[in-house]
């Protein structure tokens, strides 16, 4: 039997740590969320390796240290509006959820947004690149995946001083990404490359070729 208890501990001290994510809210949320709920029965096992992990209908979890890392440089506050975009079965969500946030998660597909409300999580069903309107505007945004282009409309839903993380993926390199709004615009800076899997609907338009 598996000791998930001390794997956690193992992934704070040995992933996050060294990785630089040093805010007190995030490493004691993700010392305490069981990663485990939130991925298939069979890999299970494999909940704390520091790397994708599937999750069903094409998608994957984010790597531990990857996600400490953007949820570090965002910040987050107890009493702030979060949305969690491609939530999948709700892991990132519930980070946040731990933290005192009030959480939205958007989900394009019903069964994993089925399992993430199973684990608690307000999740709404509906086209990723067009953001959740009806409850912006938000603190902080975070892409739980990696995207080719983030659509204007989602910059539109974070309020002033918010931030919108993720991964983008720039020719064939994902890079960890935060974006700061500052008077109506949305001052970008990378902060690492990193290994996460694409989510669906944010494909950049192909160039017509002959």
């Amino acid at each position: 039997m598996q000791d998930f208890s001390l794997a956690r501990r193992v992934m704070v001290d040995n992933q996050l740590r060294p990785q630089g994510v040093t805010d007190r809210g995030v490493l004691a949320a993700m010392g305490k969320v069981e990663r485990e709920r939130f991925v298939p029965e069979q890999a299970r096992a494999l909940a704390y390796f520091d790397r994708p992990l599937a999750i069903g209908q094409g998608r994957s979890l984010m790597p531990p240290a990857a996600l400490g890392r953007l949820l570090n440089e965002a910040e987050p506050r107890p009493g702030q509006r979060a949305l969690v975009i491609g939530s999948g079965t709700g892991y990132s969500a519930a980070l946040l959820k731990q933290m005192g946030l009030e959480v939205l998660a958007l989900e394009s597909e019903e069964e994993l947004a089925s399992a993430a409300r199973s684990a608690g999580i307000d999740t709404h069903v509906g086209e990723l690149a067009k953001g959740w309107t009806k409850g912006a505007p938000y603190d902080l945004i975070l892409l739980d995946g990696a995207v080719e282009e983030i659509p204007a409309a989602l910059g539109k839903q974070l309020a002033s001083g918010g931030a919108l993380v993720g991964a983008i993926d720039d020719r064939g390199v994902t890079r960890l990404i935060v974006g700061t709004c500052a008077n109506g615009a949305i001052g970008w800076r990378s902060i690492a490359d990193a290994d996460v899997e694409p989510l669906p609907g944010f494909e950049r338009p192909r160039a017509f070729t002959f």
